[in-house]
Order: structure tokens, then sequence, then C-alpha cells
């Protein structure tokens, strides 16, 4: 029986990373701010969390808004720059295929739960500005958790989706990611299938992605 018509569908069990395109022979020397901007991100970040916990009158909500954030920033630099790192250090280019996948979740879940917590963090402040007699009595512990799960929540229903419909699409045509870390539409390009779905999904989330890259920088 003829199988020309067959068409085996199968998944890299890697990826690769190529870095930052065209600029491949100066990773060396782009490695350098970039480790310099990660050890100053564990620095500054451990040290808000340490400076907090230690200190009893810093125990408020704005304060720990403040130590959910530094998290995010810790769990977001640390699932992109080591591996960037390695790309430029080493040449390690490979990237385990669902690896890839949980990369891309906390690119985009944790930025998703940024926004959330400046919204919670703005909330905040104004309820201290327009009612400070009562911002004791209306920002308690209760609200706190509850925000705090609310903004966990949000990142994670709006973002697995998207993640889950990516790692379902068939990628039997490369599997050269040219870029240095496995972003959404990075990967998602590469599918042999029709992707409207993820882009359109995608959309909004890129602008979010914008928005914080943009106040990083």
């Amino acid at each position: 029986m003829s199988h020309s018509n067959t068409t085996i569908i199968t998944n890299p069990s890697t990826f690769i990373l190529l870095g930052i395109p065209g600029l491949e022979r100066a990773h060396i020397w782009i490695s350098i701010p970039f480790c310099t901007m990660y050890a100053i991100a564990l620095l500054g970040n451990f040290t808000i969390l340490f400076i907090v916990k230690t200190e009893p009158s810093l125990h408020e909500p704005m304060y720990y808004f403040l130590c959910m954030l530094a998290v995010t920033d810790l769990v977001l630099s640390t699932s992109i720059l080591p591996k960037m790192l390695s790309i430029f250090w080493f040449n390690s280019r490979e990237i385990d295929f669902n690896c890839c996948f949980v990369q891309m979740f906390c690119i985009h879940g944790i930025f998703t739960m940024e926004s959330g917590i400046f919204v919670a963090m703005a909330v905040d402040r104004y309820v201290a500005i327009s009612n400070p007699l009562r911002y004791s009595a209306i920002m308690t512990d209760r609200v706190l958790v509850k925000s705090a799960l609310v903004v966990v929540l949000r990142g994670i229903i709006l973002v697995l989706p998207m993640v889950l419909l990516a790692r379902l699409w068939p990628y039997c045509r490369t599997n050269i990611v040219p870029y240095p870390q496995c972003g959404h539409m990075n990967v998602v390009s590469l599918a042999c299938a029709d992707t409207s779905i993820s882009s359109h999904y995608a959309h909004p989330f890129q602008s979010i992605f914008a928005v914080n890259f943009t106040r990083k920088g």
C-alpha cells in the first residue's frame, strides 16, 4: 500500500535558541550588561525582601505589594537570563521542548501578574489618600491575601490557555528559534499549522509585554 499521502507530524525533543539575531559574534560583550543587570536584580530584590521582613514598621499592604513585585521580578529574570547567559558564554543553545513552554508561561504569566500588582498598589494608595482614617480598617490582611490571590490567579488563568494551545501545535518545520528566549510568537511562528487562533488570543499580552518591558528599560 502506498504511503505517499501520509504525513507524520512529530515535535522536536529540543528547540535551538540562536541568541540575538545578527549579533552572534558580539555575544560575549553583550553578556556583560545582561549579567550586570541580573546581578543587580538579584541583589536589589533580595534586599527589598530582607528589609521588609526584618523591619516591623514596613509590615503594611504597600510594602507587601512591593515584595510581591520583587518576587515576580526574581522569577522573571531567573527564567530568562541564566539560559540567555549560557547561550552567550558557552554556546549552550538547546532547550528542552517542554522547558521552552515553561519558560514561555513564566515570561507572559509574570508580566500579566505584574500589571495586576501595579493596579493593586494604585488602589492601595487611593484608599490611603482618600480615606486615611479608615485605611487600616479597609486594607486588612484578609483583603491583602485576597488581592494577592486574584493577581496570581489572573495571571495563570489568562496565560495558561495561551501556552497550552501553543504546546498543542505541531512543530515539524524547524526547531530553530532565532531569539534568546521562548517568547510566545517566537515559538508559535515555527508551527506547521494555522496558528491564527494563538495570534488573536496573544495579541493583548503583547501590549502588556511591551509596556512592562519599557518600564523595566
